[in-house]
């Protein structure tokens, strides 16, 4: 079960949201971020490796700091007081904006905590902060890696995996040859680095492919699996769709194995300059879904050095 807050942390986050949501930007203080990342870990560790949620759902992919277009998303969504926000991971790295991203989601969840989940992704981890981004940004913008040491305790709290009506299971990657079971999930210890191999570098890191059964992924981490994986992973457990991001969608998102899988992905325009829309599940029931489909902000139109302009690879780690 999640702890209740104190009245001074929602008011804290209440002014948080507010001073990050509307221009000029107000970066928080050190000490601010610090007691945000505090009362967000007290929030994370009632919370089950597997969460357990109702519909409807937003159900959003990767972020990955583009900070102006997760705004942008969440004006499409809807007020985080009136709708349920779901974030498969990645919300850090790559993107211009990883420290506002992160922590306007971060006052989110700690304001609204029934209305806001957040699961962690293969980048909210030490290792890939600091090979994407993220932890030059905190140096850059605070002078000291210690706002970044302070998220990545936060990360190493998210849960892993969500299961939506009983039916729906999202996850960043995707399955695991060691988990069968959806119960497996409650006793890992997720409370740790991501691991190189095993059942939580599997289900952040893993992506479908065409090919039946298991195979490595050319990622070297996470493994591949095929429909038929797929297949035997949802009538074992009663499920009827598994969403999960980890992948660039050139639509914003991409079913699989008729539609018993779908690719998330939510940040448009990746990298500014890949030219791919993104997208949002809007999961209103059971069996009652659609897409919200959208492009990026104007932003990203300003021109880019010519060096960033190369082929997209088909997928990003």
């Amino acid at each position: 079960m999640m702890s209740a807050l104190c009245p001074e942390a929602m008011s804290d986050a209440d002014r948080l949201v507010e001073n990050l949501r509307h221009v000029p930007v107000r970066l928080p203080r050190e000490l601010e971020v610090r007691q945000l990342c505090r009362s967000l870990s007290d929030l994370l560790v009632g919370e089950a490796n597997l969460l357990s949620l109702q519909s409807p759902q937003i159900v959003c992919g990767d972020i990955h700091g583009q900070f102006e277009d997760l705004l942008h998303l969440l004006e499409l969504g809807g007020s985080v007081q009136d709708h349920r926000y779901l974030f498969l991971g990645d919300l850090v790295d790559r993107g211009k904006n990883s420290v506002e991203t992160f922590l306007l989601l971060a006052a989110l969840k700690v304001r609204h905590p029934a209305q806001v989940s957040l699961l962690r992704g293969n980048h909210e981890c030490r290792s890939a902060t600091r090979s994407y981004g993220f932890y030059e940004e905190c140096l850059s913008r605070y002078g000291s890696a210690n706002v970044w040491r302070m998220c990545c305790r936060v990360f190493d709290l998210l849960p892993l995996a969500a299961i939506i009506d009983g039916n729906t299971f999202c996850v960043h990657g995707g399955l695991s040859p060691d988990m069968q079971r959806l119960d497996e999930l409650r006793s890992l210890d997720r409370c740790l680095e991501i691991p190189e191999r095993g059942v939580i570098a599997d289900l952040l890191w893993s992506d479908p492919q065409e090919a039946p059964g298991w195979a490595a992924s050319p990622r070297g981490h996470g493994k591949l699996f095929g429909g038929d994986v797929v297949e035997e992973f949802t009538r074992a457990n009663g499920i009827s769709l598994i969403c999960r991001a980890h992948q660039l969608a050139k639509d914003g998102f991409r079913w699989h194995f008729g539609q018993l899988l779908v690719t998330i992905w939510s940040a448009p325009n990746y990298c500014y300059r890949c030219g791919n829309k993104a997208a949002i599940l809007r999961l209103n029931s059971v069996g009652d879904y659609d897409f919200e489909v959208f492009e990026a902000q104007a932003l990203h139109s300003k021109p880019q050095p010519r060096k960033l302009k190369k082929r997209c690879r088909q997928f990003f780690l």
